[in-house]
């Protein structure tokens, strides 16, 4: 059941951890910050309010995260992880190009709505996003390294990028959980049996026609404050713990998460230090965690600064 909102139940809650010095002249006031964050979470509030007040976000499929969905049990190994991040796969099974007969999401408010659904080599071509880069031939003269003290040494070791794919050997049709606009429910899909997983890799089955999609909402422009920055993605609920990522820059220094919490939605933003002196230009995305007062349930989560909706994204 929907509720309305009363008021904001919850005002802003910071969460520190221990940080570097702040430098006198470059630190925002703490509580201007948070006063300045209060005032635009009510406005986001409102307009998400007056746009979700009808229409599919009450009565149809919203997913609230992407459509495929990570093995609970993990991965085991940062290659496979990174795998499934990229959409790197290597087909070994025969894959059903026919559509099954239509499915049905059943809805905690007890509603029923049926969906035409995909095959599976649909499934998979939504998946796969290519081939992994060649993986390095171990027998090859690596490159010298760069000559210290120049301004373009590297302040640290490269990346070092995997060449692994993830294998599937078999394919069969059941139901995965996702988060909705209208709770956490079952919902058919595809799962895809991968070497060296325990469990599968499901991918949504619902044909992207029965998809509706998270609502945008227009809210008045916001001025920049120098200390606050915006959530960029949520990368785990887990009970009444939320973590997600924000926006940083390079020289960026105790990295703090605002939420303000209602009924409907939870709003989320940090607050930052920035140190003076030259610094690159680089957006850094930093996670952070808050603990909500209830379970999410079909609540959304949103940006508190410029109102976009964070999916649930695996990182």
């Amino acid at each position: 059941m929907r509720r309305r909102l009363s008021a904001i139940v919850s005002a802003v809650v910071l969460l520190a951890t221990a940080g570097c010095a702040e430098l006198a002249g470059s630190a925002p006031d703490r509580d201007d910050l948070e006063n300045t964050f209060r005032t635009r979470a009510r406005i986001v509030a409102d307009a998400w309010l007056s746009a979700t007040s009808s229409g599919a976000w009450l009565t149809g499929f919203v997913p609230l995260q992407e459509l495929t969905v990570a093995p609970e049990s993990g991965f085991g190994t940062d290659d496979a992880k990174q795998a499934f991040g990229a959409g790197w796969y290597v087909l070994r099974t025969d894959l059903p190009a026919d559509r099954p007969a239509d499915g049905k999401i059943h809805f905690p408010d007890e509603t029923v709505m049926d969906v035409p659904l995909t095959s599976a080599r649909e499934a998979y071509s939504a998946m796969d996003q290519g081939d992994p880069p060649p993986c390095a031939d171990p027998n090859a003269t690596p490159p010298p390294p760069p000559s210290p003290g120049g301004p373009d040494t590297p302040v640290g070791e490269p990346a070092q990028q995997s060449c692994v794919a993830l294998t599937v050997t078999a394919v069969k049709l059941d139901k995965t959980m996702i988060r909705t606009s209208r709770g956490i429910v079952a919902v058919p899909a595809w799962l895809f049996t991968v070497d060296g997983l325990a469990e599968p890799i499901a991918r949504v089955a619902v044909d992207l026609a029965a998809v509706s999609p998270v609502p945008t909402i227009n809210v008045p422009p916001f001025t920049y404050t120098q200390g606050l920055v915006t959530a960029q993605d949520l990368v785990g609920v887990k009970g009444t713990e939320l973590t997600y990522r924000l926006g940083v820059g390079a020289c960026d220094e105790d990295i703090r998460p605002l939420m303000v919490e209602t009924p409907e939605m939870v709003l989320l933003a940090g607050t930052v230090v920035t140190t003076g002196g030259v610094c690159i230009d680089l957006l850094k995305l930093h996670p952070v965690t808050v603990r909500i007062s209830e379970p999410l349930g079909d609540r959304a989560v949103l940006d508190g600064i410029n109102g976009q909706p964070l999916v649930l994204t695996v990182r």
